[in-house]
């Protein structure tokens, strides 16, 4: 969708230079969500979008992995009228849910996430609804920069933007990489 790309230049959320991932990847491009979402207008309309893709599913709940997906999940329940909840990190560099947050054995959810590249927290997030007994209708985020290699999340998956976005292991960075400092964005 242009358009969401579009307001991420314009709020200055689509970054340029050598960053390092969360998943421990290294790229030339990064998704800020956080600089996109704080503006209220702007979030409620882009997580209206994927409300509206997400909506098509069975769902009674949307629950998604802190931080980043947090804003995403609460604007994409309150647009569908559902409960929100969301894993954070444990001790560990995992994710649990807490703070009271329950699931139900059957209870329906869709993932809400801001950026995928390889879709790490979103599986960890859907195997915690799992363990717990829940069913997974669905995942989304605004951007999957993973160029058609996200994992079988044994669920259908959405999102506004797909992106091919290059990245490479620390090992092997091209010259120009080679040469900058690497800056690690994200909230790991």
């Amino acid at each position: 969708m242009r358009e969401v790309l579009d307001l991420f230049r314009q709020t200055g959320a689509l970054l340029q230079g050598h960053f390092v991932l969360r998943s421990g990847l290294h790229s030339r491009e990064f998704f800020q969500c956080a600089l996109l979402l704080q503006d209220a207008a702007i979030a409620a309309r882009v997580c209206g979008w994927l409300a509206d893709k997400l909506g098509k599913f069975d769902a009674t709940t949307v629950i998604s992995p802190a931080v980043g997906g947090i804003i995403v999940g609460q604007e994409v329940a309150r647009h569908l009228g559902k409960r929100h909840i969301f894993a954070e990190k444990d001790g560990a560099g995992g994710l649990v849910i807490r703070r009271g947050f329950t699931i139900q054995p059957g209870e329906r959810f869709v993932v809400a996430e801001d950026v995928v590249t390889r879709g790490g927290r979103v599986q960890e997030t859907i195997q915690i609804v799992r363990d717990h007994g829940g069913i997974v209708s669905a995942a989304g985020s605004i951007v999957d920069r993973s160029g058609g290699g996200l994992p079988d999340f044994g669920c259908p998956f959405v999102s506004l933007v797909q992106m091919d976005v290059e990245t490479f292991d620390p090992g092997n960075l091209p010259e120009d990489l080679k040469g900058s400092q690497a800056i690690k964005p994200g909230s790991k």
